[in-house]
């Protein structure tokens, strides 16, 4: 093999192994896939290629934003500097432009490097000491030429088929391309000085579902969302064929030990436990406060879409009261954006303040709502347990988990956070199990376990 050669192998294991960190499933069959593909594509086309490496390393969609960050450092458009005396904001302005009139995401491109060349650059001179997309993008403000690209776009007649609000939001969507090539730029450069690989491990965004619940933006909670429906049919698919399993029926040892006695100790005719004849009963508690609640409104419209394999789903959300919202959800499936605001707004819960109040809610619920629950019936309470220094009232907990099958909690907060500050987490997870759920990957993991057949 030829020095470029294994320089090209290097780079795209490299690739697979920074995709493999973040969560990608890349197989040794999907890597000799790619290794074919870079080989019959070649190189000269970089986006050719890039679509190539994604046909054959990706399983979904979801994935194709993190995959297009990696490839942008380890396949780069160019290395270093494009040299020459970098160009000024006004000059920059003035020919990006005429290049988001025009769509030209390749001229968008090359505009991006220059711009982090002469405008990103940090330290004691342009580029000494790094480079940064935020520090470009606020000096070039890509935002400001909306009226400006609007009516260069008008007066080339390419305004067709757009009308007014829907032309500038194609041309802000030209904009978030030319912002995200910025990105991409500063970030190959960085690599350039501290490594490909330490860039891709501290630097690239991950994945939807690895992003922790109570640090998600807007954005990412809308992609959580998205995704819902898909991971609810894989959970589906996975509880029933628990559920079948059980139908069948596990060996009971103690009775078929017993029934061995008659041959002699030699099992012959394996005793099978009976099976649950019901299909179980659900009840969500969950806390829809401050930055708890994209946790808990993806969870709920988890369930909602799994509510199928129940007998029964019910939930209550809270603050420091508590109500039952289970026709809300139902009714509002459809749109699942504000999900908590709308809860909030219809539903009573709160008093005289608007703080979290766990005891509150957790005593409330036992005294009005306390038949909900009963020995079929199996409980998950959503929330990071912080009371604001109010009483946790573990004897309403206490008495919940004595009425229900099983008490499950899922806290969005790291472990090492419980019992820091008001969290009364320690104290709650001495009654029941408590689980630290910060992503829907691990959600999609504990809910296939702990889901009752």
């Amino acid at each position: 093999m030829t020095a470029a050669g294994s320089d090209v192998a290097a780079r795209l294991t490299a690739l697979v192994a920074a995709l493999r960190s973040h969560g990608v499933r890349v197989g040794t069959g999907e890597t000799v896939d790619a290794a074919r593909a870079m080989r019959a594509l070649g190189l000269a086309d970089r986006e050719l290629l890039r679509e190539g490496l994604a046909a054959t390393l990706l399983h979904t969609t979801g994935q194709r934003q993190l995959f297009d960050q990696v490839f942008d450092l380890y396949f780069p458009r160019g290395l270093g500097a494009p040299g020459g005396e970098p160009a000024g904001r006004e000059e920059l302005r003035e020919r990006l432009a005429p290049a988001l009139a025009a769509n030209d995401v390749a001229l968008m491109g090359r505009l991006a490097i220059e711009a982090v060349d002469g405008l990103g650059g940090y330290g004691g001179s342009p580029g000494s000491d790094g480079w940064s997309a935020y520090q470009t993008l606020e000096r070039l403000r890509p935002q400001t030429l909306l009226a400006r690209v609007r009516d260069d776009v008008l007066a080339r007649g390419g305004g067709e088929g757009f009308a007014g609000r829907l032309l500038d939001d194609e041309i802000r969507r030209r904009i978030e391309v030319f912002r995200g090539q910025v990105a991409a730029e500063a970030r190959r450069r960085v690599a350039e000085r501290r490594g490909r690989d330490e860039i891709a491990r501290r630097a690239v965004a991950p994945t939807a579902d690895r992003v922790d619940f109570l640090y998600a933006g807007r954005d990412r909670l809308a992609e959580l969302r998205r995704t819902v429906r898909p991971l609810a049919r894989t959970l589906a698919t996975r509880l029933a064929a628990r559920r079948r399993r059980a139908a069948r029926g596990s060996i009971d040892p103690r009775r078929t030990v017993r029934g061995s006695l008659s041959t002699g100790g030699v099992p012959m005719r394996p005793v099978k436990r009976r099976r649950r004849p019901a299909r179980p009963e659900l009840v969500l508690l969950c806390d829809v406060s401050g930055s708890v609640a994209g946790f808990s409104d993806f969870t709920m419209l988890l369930v909602q879409a799994l509510h199928d394999q129940f007998s029964k789903v019910r939930v209550f959300a809270f603050v420091n009261r508590i109500d039952e919202v289970t026709g809300l959800l139902t009714h509002g499936a459809a749109g699942a954006e504000r999900l908590s605001g709308r809860i909030r707004e219809h539903a009573r819960l709160t008093g005289w303040h608007d703080s979290s109040d766990y005891g509150a809610a957790l005593g409330e619920f036992a005294e009005r709502y306390g038949a909900a629950v009963g020995p079929r019936t199996t409980v998950f309470v959503l929330g990071d347990a912080r009371t604001n220094m109010a009483d946790p009232n573990l004897p309403a907990l206490r008495q919940i988990a004595g009425q229900a099958r099983r008490v499950y909690w899922l806290n969005p907060e790291p472990r090492a956070q419980w019992g820091t500050g008001d969290s009364a987490a320690p104290d709650y997870a001495e009654l029941v199990a408590m689980y630290e759920c910060r992503t829907a990957r691990q959600l999609g993991a504990l809910v296939s376990r702990l889901l009752p057949v």
